[in-house]
């Protein structure tokens, strides 16, 4: 039978990221592909002990039914904890617990978007926001992405030639996904009065802002945000767990009261349990403590790839030297087929993933890939950059 699919639908094809980890999820693979947080960084212990409390102690409120905002003291421990690490929340600002930070891109879209309105977005960028955002078919205008951020000579031309249909401009200024990069802050600072002089709303996506290991800290956008134009957006997935599904969304109260709306029509409300375990782990515990520990990790293993990279193919490809996050992008010589490079990857079974993942049309030749160090052990985050040393060295 020919089952009638929805337009919107239709031209949807499954990430390629995950379609890559199906084929990666054999143990003999090395997962640079992945985007997951490290094993070792789980605080299983910690989370078993209030998982076992929460249950003994009130079963029925983690079990029941509970409000669409959120479960109020976690929000309220949100919205101080924004405050007070990044000057994020104004009295015209209110808070959305969500399920994962994926729910916010999905729900701002139906919460502002029409079918062709347009969305700006930096390029490359995240595989699932694209998704997401190509689901309600809008129209995607990518801009390319600088050493130092979005390009502003080619955002604002952006601006003006979909001047009126711009919904609103999606960043990942902070460690970038899929580059690493960050951007800066006078970038930042620019971007924002572009918007407010177009009058277009930012998305500001912020996954790995907990996560800095080495420079300085860059403030938010979110965090000069004086005129309502900013909907920020946090999660769990990678400070605490990312199995739990536990994303927030910290914007306009307007915009946050439609979201609401959007997400009783969808999944009436976030796990309440999940809800209830970060707000006691946030509370009971030293969260700047445990906050440290993760930079630890991943600063040794970011380490550990890119003092390898530097040994073994330092003079032969290029590469991002990310101050946190969870990624580094790489870059092949040009006239090389990087989709052909990837697969003799995969057949040396090292999985990477292709750029073109991240580009708003996947069907345009790149020269770059992605991989990721938290998600290998420590030895395989060795043998991985070996594997790629050994194709660089009969391809290139």
């Amino acid at each position: 039978m020919s089952y009638p699919l929805s337009e919107r639908m239709r031209k949807l094809q499954p990430s390629p990221i995950r379609e890559i980890l199906k084929i990666a999820s054999d143990p003999s693979f090395i997962p640079f592909a992945a985007g997951n947080p490290a094993p070792e960084a789980f605080p299983t212990q910690e989370i078993a002990r209030i998982t076992a409390e929460i249950l003994a102690e009130n079963p029925i409120g983690a079990l029941q039914y509970a409000v669409t905002e959120g479960y109020n003291p976690l929000r309220e421990t949100l919205k101080s904890f924004l405050m007070d690490s990044y000057n994020i929340g104004r009295e015209t600002d209110e808070l959305i617990i969500l399920s994962g930070a994926q729910q916010a891109m999905d729900f701002t879209c139906k919460v502002l978007c029409d079918e062709e309105d347009v969305i700006i977005v930096e390029e490359p960028s995240f595989v699932g926001a694209l998704n997401t955002f190509r689901s309600y078919r809008a129209h995607l205008i990518p801009v390319k992405l600088e050493e130092d951020g979005i390009s502003l000579e080619k955002m604002e031309q952006a601006l003006q030639e979909h001047a009126g249909r711009v919904r609103f401009i999606y960043l990942i200024p902070t460690f970038q996904n899929p580059s690493g990069l960050t951007m800066s802050l006078a970038k930042r600072k620019a971007v924002y009065e572009l918007a407010k002089r177009y009058h277009v709303l930012i998305m500001e996506d912020n996954p790995y802002g907990e996560l800095r290991f080495s420079g300085e800290h860059i403030p938010p956008i979110k965090s000069f945000d004086e005129d309502g134009l900013v909907i920020y957006v946090g999660t769990f997935s990678k400070v605490l767990a990312p199995g739990i599904r536990i994303g927030y969304a910290c914007g306009p109260k307007e915009i946050i009261a439609k979201m609401v709306v959007a997400k009783q029509c969808n999944d009436t409300h976030t796990n309440i349990m999940s809800q209830i375990l970060c707000y006691r782990f946030m509370t009971e515990n030293d969260f700047g403590q445990h906050l440290e520990f993760l930079r630890g990790v991943y600063r040794k293993k970011s380490s550990l790839m890119i003092d390898n990279l530097d040994r073994l193919v330092g003079d032969k490809i290029s590469y991002t030297r990310p101050n946190g996050g969870l990624f580094t992008w790489c870059e092949l010589p040009p006239g090389v087929d990087m989709l052909a490079f990837v697969q003799a990857l995969l057949e040396s079974k090292l999985a990477v993933v292709p750029g073109n993942a991240f580009m708003v049309d996947p069907a345009q030749q790149v020269s770059t890939f992605r991989m990721n160090y938290s998600t290998p052990t420590d030895e395989q985050l060795v043998r991985g950059v070996e594997i790629l040393a050994d194709v660089v060295g009969r391809t290139l």
